[in-house]
């Protein structure tokens, strides 16, 4: 039996043996701090969220026989590449505490409670993501779509050179969810905004994040640096400095703030009031959705052309 040239020119079994290997190493430290006693981490006592004990090892398991069922898949199966996303964005979501504390250490200001231990488990359990993020990825390159090398579905000669209306849409609502955010923040507290060094950092940044950068994905000027940059005016922005942050903050906002909006409507106990933690938490929701959908959209139209179909 002949099997179809996309399956053939790339199984990609060495991404499935790591994410097996992440599966075993990772889970195998599950199981040790589920049957003995796990470490207690501060702030919340655990370095995980929604996925502790033995829900964490069977996350591990599920993710492990994700990536041998899309290495194994020869056809173009929706529902089981939305399994092996979901699994991916749980692992995330369950390592949602590690935004805060990336950007605490970005502004060397760790917090009181910041532990190492818990810090290596989250970014073992994100590792985990991106390897069965990617083996997904390379799985739907093998099987979706008419090419044998990519899973490009739309017609030859129909790429797009401008936004698509949705995008702009999506990266104004970031915009408007930053803006909501800091009034709520101006209501609440208004000294609050001015702050030491790191929490103007802070405020910098989240502008960054929430005002440029997803202006930028749907904006002439996010592909070319425009003519007042010195030195690298007229030149072509590189993708990736757009696009990883534009995944990564969006997928990370979403998790922390999402886990969040949950705790709060299961009650738990917090410094501040029910309606600013709904209004706050929703507001970064919106950031990072809308960053996430913009990113899609700029990734889709400033790809290279395939070689092999054109399009």
């Amino acid at each position: 039996m002949t099997m179809p040239p996309a399956i053939s020119r790339d199984n990609g079994h060495e991404l499935t043996y790591a994410v097996l290997g992440w599966a075993v190493v990772y889970g195998g430290l599950r199981v040790a701090w589920t049957v003995g006693e796990a470490p207690d981490f501060p702030p919340l006592g655990s370095d995980l969220l929604g996925f502790t004990g033995w829900w964490s090892v069977g996350l591990c398991l599920a993710t492990g026989a994700a990536a041998v069922a899309v290495a194994r898949a020869t056809t173009w199966r929706p529902v089981l590449a939305g399994f092996a996303w979901t699994l991916g964005g749980a692992l995330v979501a369950a390592a949602a505490i590690l935004l805060p504390e990336l950007v605490s250490l970005l502004l060397f200001a760790p917090g009181p409670s910041f532990d190492p231990v818990a810090f290596a488990s989250r970014l073992g359990c994100v590792t985990g993501a991106a390897l069965l993020g990617l083996a997904t990825a390379r799985y739907q390159r093998r099987t979706r779509g008419d090419c044998p090398d990519c899973c490009r579905t739309i017609p030859p000669g129909r790429r797009r050179s401008v936004p698509a209306p949705w995008a702009r849409w999506a990266a104004y609502v970031a915009v408007a969810g930053l803006v909501t955010r800091f009034a709520a923040q101006v209501v609440v507290d208004p000294d609050g905004l001015a702050g030491d060094a790191s929490m103007i950092g802070l405020e910098i940044g989240l502008v960054l994040a929430g005002a440029l950068l997803p202006l930028a994905l749907v904006r002439h000027w996010g592909e070319v640096w425009p003519g007042w940059v010195p030195l690298l005016a007229g030149r072509t922005i590189p993708r990736r400095l757009l696009l990883v942050p534009g995944f990564g903050l969006g997928a990370g906002i979403v998790a922390y703030f999402g886990m969040g909006l949950t705790q709060v409507a299961s009650g738990s106990e917090s410094e501040f009031s029910d309606v600013f933690l709904w209004v706050a938490m929703s507001a970064y929701l919106l950031l990072g959705l809308g960053l996430l959908a913009a990113s899609a959209d700029y990734h889709l139209r400033t790809r290279g052309a395939c070689r092999s179909c054109g399009r």
